[in-house]
This record gives structure tokens, sequence and C-alpha cells, in this order.
């Protein structure tokens, strides 16, 4: 009779603890997706913090605070969103895996902002909007304010649906449209709005030409060639020194230019002196590299692995030193206009404002960028380590170019139009091979309708969503800043 009652008491025990196991598993499975969304919160209410420990006995305490959750929400935004675009390509021709490509652009990316994000920012947008188009600064702030909201929500829709937009163009819609409907179109300067606009057509087509043009090229010399292996061991040096140069001459313009002032030939002579010292050194590196290759353009592809992983994270320690800017350019001029009533075009990021930026961004891209780094990477078109290194290198050339020309361009438009053209180089020579297949009456290489129009190598549904994106961001976030900023009026 005991051993019978201790054998129910012990089943009875198996049943309880299979319950308890069952509901902390569930428990898990409910908290887990919240953790991203609280992690982001608590940062938030710390920049809040840090921002009523920064006023000054006659600082507007509300405006300052709400400014700093507001900095900080954007900030996170374009960590998620906007970094895909400097990883996304190492990680789909897998050369990075999710986390390395994570924790390499966090870390850049604070040492971009940091280090190079410079002390004296320019603010609201570039000169979108004249401040003293407003009669208080108070109404400033609070354009600043509707502005920066409108652009996070945007940004936040933006990756939600899985479409990488400029944080750029987002901030200068929300901007142009409440600073309409603050301070009437005199406060708007409006030949800057055409310039920056004409960079919204220029830069996917720029950066889609030149990264098909780099992939024929690699296509015509190397993987065509008679001897594959002789030609990648002679070109291979070639392009290492050109994406050194290159880097070097980006990182110049966009990074070392916060810090001391730096003249287009002095930029293009560091990057010819880092493309000399790259091309000696990448000699030896290469004939070891090779030596035990297979004499195949497949084999080849090894070589692009550690150009492309310096690639990524030169590209994010860039897009740090750039566009930490949406988020320390209109909180630092909040900050100066709440605590000494100043608006000017020009002021200080305090350490804490860059302090935000800098580690939202990260945070950001830690909490919920691995969705667009799938989508940039995997999700548009098929990437090896070849082409995801023409996407790079043709960001970085574009960008330099556009920045020749003073003409304004967005760093995602170039580097998603640069998969854009790396996959649409791809579907014209298949179509190619295919319309000399039919006249070769080769049915072997020829396909059937169905089947060509499955092989398009570029997934319409994301290209036409990403597009419709591009299109309406700046109009969107500017109605939305000026809606939220007639709620506000009529509310306070």
């Amino acid at each position: 009779m005991n051993d019978e009652q201790d054998s129910n008491r012990w089943r009875q025990l198996d049943k309880d603890l299979k319950r308890i196991g069952r509901l902390e598993l569930s428990g898990q499975a409910i908290s887990r997706p919240l953790i991203a969304p609280g992690a982001a919160l608590v940062f938030i209410l710390l920049a809040c913090g840090a921002a009523a420990l920064a006023l000054t006995p006659s600082g507007s305490s509300w405006a300052l605070v709400l400014a700093a959750g507001v900095g900080a929400y954007m900030a996170l935004n374009i960590g998620a969103n906007d970094v895909a675009n400097n990883v996304g390509p190492a990680v789909g021709a897998k050369v990075l895996t999710m986390g390395g490509a994570l924790l390499i652009a966090a870390v850049f990316e604070s040492l971009g902002a940091v280090l190079a994000g410079g002390d004296v920012v320019e603010t609201i947008a570039g000169g979108i909007v004249a401040p003293e188009g407003f009669a208080t600064s108070d109404g400033f702030v609070r354009v600043m304010i509707c502005a920066m909201i409108a652009a996070a929500l945007w940004v936040n829709l933006s990756t939600w649906l899985g479409a990488p937009v400029s944080t750029t163009h987002a901030v200068v819609g929300g901007v142009l449209g409440a600073g309409m409907a603050g301070g009437g179109l005199d406060a708007v300067n409006w030949p800057a709005v055409g310039t920056i606009a004409a960079g919204w057509v220029a830069s996917p087509v720029m950066g889609g030409v030149a990264a098909a043009g780099l992939l024929a090229f690699l296509q015509a010399r190397i993987a065509r060639a008679p001897d594959p292996l002789a030609a990648g061991r002679r070109w291979a040096p070639v392009l290492v020194a050109a994406m050194a140069g290159v880097f070097t001459t980006y990182l110049a313009m966009k990074a070392l230019s916060h810090l001391i002032p730096v003249a287009p030939w002095q930029a293009l002579g560091m990057g010819l002196a880092a493309g000399l010292a790259a091309w000696a050194a990448a000699h030896p590196l290469v004939a070891w590299a090779s030596a035990e290759m297979e004499n195949r353009p497949r084999s080849l592809k090894a070589l692009f692995r550690l150009p492309l992983a310096i690639a990524a994270a030169l590209l994010s320690f860039a897009h740090g030193a750039n566009d930490v800017a949406n988020v320390v350019g209109p909180l630092a001029a909040i900050a100066r206009a709440t605590q000494d009533g100043a608006a000017g075009a020009l002021v200080v990021a305090p350490g804490w404002v860059m302090a935000i930026g800098a580690v939202g961004i990260s945070l950001g891209l830690l909490l919920f960028g691995p969705r667009l780094v799938r989508m940039v990477g995997d999700e548009i078109t098929k990437l090896s380590p070849p082409r995801a290194w023409c996407v790079a290198m043709s960001a970085a050339a574009t960008v330099i170019l556009a920045s020749w020309m003073g003409l304004p361009v967005s760093s995602t438009h170039v580097a998603v139009g640069g998969v854009f053209g790396v996959g649409f180089l791809r579907e014209w020579q298949e179509a190619r091979r295919a319309r000399e297949a039919r006249r070769a009456r080769d049915r072997a290489l020829d396909h059937a309708p169905e089947e060509r129009s499955r092989r398009m190598l570029v997934r319409r549904s994301h290209f036409l969503t990403i597009v419709a994106a591009w299109v309406v961001t700046a109009p969107a976030t500017a109605a939305l800043s000026a809606l939220i900023l007639a709620v506000w009026s009529r509310l306070l």
C-alpha cells in the first residue's frame, strides 16, 4: 500500500513538474518579443534623464526632456533601418554571420559617431528651414520636435514593412512640413530643397550603374579570362588598392572633415597614398591565398571575402560619422534654443547629445536591425562576395563623386541602388543568353516564358515596395509633421 501511495505521489509530482515546465516555456515565449522594445524604452528613459540633468536653471525643462526622448527614438530607428545597407551585402554573400555583422557595425558606427561626428553640427537638415523665420524660439523648438517625431515614426513604419529608406530624407521632409506649417513658406530654403530633391533621383541610378559596371568589369577581366587564376592574381591587388584608395578618400571627406578642414585634392592625395600602400601589400597576400586554388572562376570568390568584411566596417564608420547628425543636429539645436533662447543654423553639440546619437544607432541595429539586414543581403537578389564587393565599392565611389559635384545623395539609395544594379545586370545577361540560344536553336539553354519569368533575379515585389517607400518618404513625413504640429498647437 505504501508503495502504491509513493508511486501515485511521484506520478502526481511528474504531472505538476510538466505543468510548471509548460508554463515556464509559455512565459518565455511571451516575454521574448518584449525584450527588444523593453530595452529600447529603457534607453529612451535614460536619454530623458540625461537631458534633465543637463538643464540649466533658466532652461525649458519639458521641451528639452521631450526632445531627448524623441531623439533617442529617432536614433534607434536609424540603427534599425539605415545601417543594414552597410553590412547587408556582406551577410547576403555569406562573408559575415548575422551576429558578426551586427557586432562590427555597432562598434564602427559608434566609433564613427564619437570620433568623427564633429563638435559643430549643421542642423535643420542642411539649412532647410531658416530659424529667423520664427517669432520665438519656442516656435522653432516645436517645429524641430514635430519633425523628429514624424521622421522617427515613418522610419519605424518602413522598417516594419521591410523597406530601407533614407533617414536623411525623412528628417528633411519632417522639417520641411513642420517648417511650412509653423513659419510659413518664407521659412523654407527652397533652393536647398530643390538640390536635395535632385539627389533623390540621382542616388539609386548612380549607385546601380556603378555597381553594374564594376561587376561587368570583373566578369570580363577575371571570370571569363582564358586563365582565371592568373587574371585573379593580376587584378586582385589592383582591386584591393582601388578599394583602399576609394575608402580612404571617402572617410577623409565624410568623417575626417568633421574634425579638420579637408580639401578635395587633399582627400584624393590621401586616397592615392593608401592605394599605393595597399597595392604593395596585397601582392604577396594574394599569391599566398591563391596558391592552393583551383583554376576556375568560382574559386576566386575567396579573394573578395576579407576586402568585403573590411568594406562593411569602413562603411559603418563613415555612416556613424555622417548620419549621426540626423539625430544630433535637431536635438543640439533644441538644446541651445531651450537653454539660452537662441536658434542658430550652427550649434555645438553637447557630449550627452552625441552619446544619445552614437549609442542609439548601435542599439537600434542590435535590437531591430536583422530584418533589414536580411532584406538587403538576401531577399532582393542573390549576392556573392564579388557582387557584394561591387555594391560596397559603388556606394563609396558614388558618394565621393556626388560630393565633388555638389549633389546631396542618400547612402541608403546608393547602396540599395547598387544591389538593384547588380541584379538587373545579371537579368539582362540571362535574357541575352536566352536570345542567343533561341537564334542558335539550342533548346538546352532556352526556356519557356514561364520559366524565364521565374528566373528573374530581382524580386519585383521588394523592388516596387522599396521604390514606393522612397518616393513617398519626404511627402509623407512632411504631411505627418505638419499634422502633429497642428494637433500640438490646438491642444496646448
